[in-house]
């Protein structure tokens, strides 16, 4: 009986362990995109790395020579940064369900909607985000649809509130963002 005892609890062990062991699950990336971020110069300033989860796209930024502080930064309905003086033909933000801006608003925020941009005294900004406001590759204002889409970067901070961009003001850095190949 004891061996009996002992076999039992030997396999409820090694299943309990091969259960739990080495299950940590593969990353669900369903695509991946970057962007080469510019400034009105046209000159390469940073880049830009999203990949899609299962629920909402995580995204990496590394940029240089912007002003020190908080500014606003935006998804942009539109795949271009032209002219590069206003980077214009990017057009307004993502907001497919016609949404208000800002994170503070009672009715917002829309899907283009990001925190503030925070840069050191040195210029450059090192973050990781990650937003369920939107997707890549599926759903209403998919970053990746038939015109592509922006990363914006305004002059100023984003208030979270004021209409139609919360008082972010011009259009300092851009980045067009494409399928990536490595997924």
């Amino acid at each position: 009986m004891f061996l009996i005892r002992m076999a039992v609890a030997g396999a409820a062990a090694a299943a309990f362990t091969n259960a739990y062991a080495g299950t940590d699950p593969e990353p669900a990336i369903s695509a991946e995109a970057r962007a080469a971020i510019v400034n009105n110069a046209g000159e390469e300033i940073g880049s830009l790395h999203l990949v899609q989860g299962p629920r909402g796209v995580l995204m990496t930024l590394s940029a240089r020579d912007l002003p020190p502080g908080k500014h606003g930064m935006h998804f942009h309905a539109v795949g271009s940064c032209t002219p590069l003086e206003s980077f214009a033909d990017a057009g307004g933000h993502i907001m497919p369900k016609g949404l208000p801006h800002g994170f503070l608003h009672p009715e917002g925020p829309h899907a283009g909607n990001l925190p503030n941009l925070i840069v050191a005294e040195d210029g450059t900004v090192e973050v990781e985000l990650y937003t369920n406001l939107l997707m890549l590759d599926r759903g209403d204002g998919a970053i990746l649809d038939e015109d592509g889409s922006t990363l914006m970067i305004h002059t100023n901070e984003d208030d979270h509130v004021t209409q139609p961009i919360g008082g972010s003001g011009g259009r300092i850095a851009c980045g067009v963002i494409k399928p990536s190949a490595n997924k």
